[in-house]
């Protein structure tokens, strides 16, 4: 690998169900205790690879519709990992963060997420967040929504609305953009995942479900990116002048 290394990674962890189903599990419930391993190898291999942010889909918004028996599980296994975790993340340098409507979160998962942020807080080699009861289409009108509010308040005019301004708003605020999102599963989509923060990110599709998702996986995204032109709006022959 050369040195393009992106600077923000965005991860939209899928197939922790379908991967219990097809090692004969009779629940989803061992897909996602596997998904904590891999993730946790990820995390790792990012860090020391030199990716200084990994933002990761942990649990949308659109989530809480599913089985109470799965959600409840989920919680559980969200509890016993930021407990768990917290040795390889101090280890390792790594800095836990969370965005989403975290008030939704049981209020023993909030207080143990928000304790492990914490005890992380001083780590600088690499941000870990956890996109937690997160929806982007509902990040960006909370954000519109206090846009409007500061406008009639008459702290903010219309004409100082700007990318700068509305990206304040947002939860992702202090993060750079991710250069690079990467979803597996084979699944095409982003699934309402950090629609305004990735407008220029390169998109990797992987067919392999997330516990299986390995280190040669992230190279090989990491890879692709390296491959491709990022223009930025450009044309080749203005990157060309450039370098």
């Amino acid at each position: 690998m050369n040195n393009l290394i992106p600077k923000h990674i965005a991860i939209i962890m899928d197939g922790n169900g379908r991967w219990a189903k097809l090692q004969g599990f009779k629940t989803r419930i061992r897909g996602h205790e596997i998904g904590v391993t891999a993730l946790r190898n990820t995390a790792t291999h990012a860090s020391e690879m030199g990716i200084k942010y990994l933002t990761v889909y942990a649990f949308s918004e659109e989530n809480w519709s599913r089985p109470k028996s799965e959600i409840d599980a989920l919680m559980s296994i969200l509890i016993r990992s930021l407990s768990s975790e917290l040795e390889t993340l101090q280890k390792n340098g790594i800095r836990l963060n969370a965005i989403g409507n975290l008030d939704n979160l049981p209020r023993n998962c909030k207080k143990e997420l928000q304790e492990t942020i914490k005890a992380t807080s001083s780590n600088n080699t690499m941000t870990l967040t956890l996109a937690l009861s997160y929806g982007s289409r509902q990040e960006i009108l909370i954000a519109t929504k206090n846009i409007a509010k500061q406008v009639l308040e008459g702290t903010l005019k219309i004409n100082e609305i700007n990318d700068i301004s509305f990206s304040k708003e947002l939860s992702t605020y202090g993060l750079p953009d991710p250069e690079l999102m990467i979803r597996t599963s084979g699944e095409q989509r982003i699934s309402n995942f950090l629609l305004w923060q990735s407008s220029y990110a390169e998109l990797v599709f992987l067919p392999v479900l997330w516990p299986d998702f390995s280190k040669e996986h992230l190279e090989d995204a990491i890879l692709q990116y390296q491959n491709r032109e990022r223009r930025m709006g450009k044309t080749s022959d203005q990157i060309e002048i450039k370098e």
